[in-house]
């Protein structure tokens, strides 16, 4: 099967690219930019996302969604991560919330046409004292996954890959795609 994966993130589409392909799937980048709805639900701009992508490209497609979800600041930023992100960078990022509770989350949402089917995966961790590594890929320089020594971006990729919310959500959609198109 052949899967279209719409970000503009071109170290998102790698990594669920090393994570998804396999003799049954292979997941065909498309970049391009979906204008997102603003909402604390991920889930809602996930959805969203995955109609827009849809009616684009006229084809099967899968979005995604991520954030982090702060437990003593309601749960926030979760599905305004990015705007929270953009504002603070990593610096303040952690400034404001280190050694708060958080839980990374990936939502993904695969849109057939008909309609459009939900996956999810979480991690717990905590913001870091300062970012660590490279800051590339947004909080991945923040993010210490519970249990870890390391934040994501100073992981090796085969660690990262293997324990992410991503991952989570990938297996999840894996199954799926596998019991229903493949």
């Amino acid at each position: 099967m052949d899967l279209v994966f719409l970000s503009s993130n071109p170290y998102k589409q790698a990594e669920v690219k090393e994570i998804l392909d396999s003799d049954n799937i292979h997941v065909i980048p498309y970049a391009q930019k979906i204008d997102e709805i603003q909402s604390e639900s991920m889930e809602k701009i996930v959805k969203d996302k995955a109609k827009k992508a849809y009616e684009m490209l006229k084809r099967p497609v899968l979005v995604e969604q991520t954030g982090l979800s702060i437990a003593d600041f309601g749960g926030l930023p979760a599905g305004l991560t990015q705007v929270f992100w953009d504002a603070l960078q990593a610096d303040k990022f952690c400034q404001y919330f280190y050694d708060k509770e958080v839980t990374a989350q990936s939502f993904l949402a695969f849109c057939d046409g008909k309609r459009v089917y939900l996956f999810s995966g979480s991690t717990k961790g905590s913001i870091v004292r300062a970012p660590y590594s490279k800051r590339h890929f947004q909080w991945d320089c923040v993010f210490q996954p519970k249990d870890y020594s390391q934040t994501y971006a100073e992981m090796p990729k085969e660690l990262k890959n293997e324990i992410s919310m991503r991952r989570k959500a990938l297996d999840q959609l894996k199954r799926f795609l596998e019991e229903r198109y493949v």
